[in-house]
């Protein structure tokens, strides 16, 4: 029970290979859906009692603690989100090369420059995975997904996506382009061509494997980023307005990425 006292995400992370997640929606998937094994659980008793199902796919030496609702959170040091904490081993981390598409294979995955902010992370790897990305992609700086917050706002999307870091940034995207997926910058700039479903210019650029790589709020993308890309988009706005929460502007831009290849079969 040691492992749960007032533990931070950093700590787990640099001390001791794992993550935490919290409530029981997010466990659940941990347990079921998930490429990470649980190293241990800690409930309140009536979590424990709606998770019974789940809970037999553990294996039979996986650590489960059981306590009062009170306990729970004197113990975390925070009021634990429906009673459930589990901490979840990393594993070994892969490289972006291995969650590609196989050749040949249409393909769109997410590619974050930059991101900070766990809600942002979180909430785009639930984009992503409510539209069909096949990965999500991280540069040197993003923050990590598997942080606490960003669990919880992906709807435990980041324990299910395929997600590798870039170390040699925006170097590593010789590694999209060998694998034939174009660099599709998301962009308000001048130049870019807007996301529209009647573009035909727009359907004549994009193939049937996309990188779409999305900035941080504020700044936007790098210019080493633009100048990379093989193709920059735009969203169309109202007159005087040309940005959006990064969130919703990657949502709208994965959506239209899933109809476009959805209406080509």
């Amino acid at each position: 029970m040691k492992d749960y006292r007032g533990v931070r995400d950093r700590d787990l992370f640099f001390e001791y290979a794992s993550f935490m997640v919290e409530g029981r929606a997010n466990v659940r998937r941990l347990i079921a859906d998930s490429p990470y094994q649980p190293r241990s659980l800690f409930m309140s008793v009536p979590a424990h009692a709606a998770m019974g199902d789940v809970l037999e796919q553990l294996q039979p030496d996986t650590p489960l603690f059981v306590a009062s609702r009170e306990v729970l959170s004197e113990v975390a040091g925070f009021d634990v989100h429906r009673g459930c904490l589990a901490l979840g081993d990393r594993g070994e981390a892969r490289p972006p090369a291995a969650l590609l598409a196989a050749p040949g294979c249409p393909s769109v995955v997410l590619v974050l420059e930059g991101l900070t902010d766990p809600d942002n992370v979180g909430a785009l790897f639930r984009n992503a995975m409510a539209f069909a990305a096949d990965a999500v992609l991280l540069s040197p700086r993003c923050c990590d997904p598997l942080y606490r917050k960003a669990i919880r706002v992906s709807m435990g999307a980041s324990l299910c996506l395929p997600t590798a870091r870039f170390e040699d940034w925006p170097g590593d995207l010789a590694v999209l382009r060998a694998a034939d997926y174009r660099v599709v910058a998301l962009d308000p700039g001048p130049g870019a061509i807007d996301l529209a479903p009647s573009s035909e210019r727009l359907s004549d650029q994009l193939g049937p494997r996309v990188a779409l790589v999305l900035g941080r709020e504020g700044p936007g993308l790098s210019d080493e980023l633009r100048a990379a890309a093989d193709l920059r988009l735009r969203i169309p706005m109202a007159p005087g307005f040309d940005s959006l929460n990064v969130a919703t502007a990657g949502a709208l831009a994965l959506q239209h990425l899933f109809s476009w290849r959805s209406d080509r079969g």
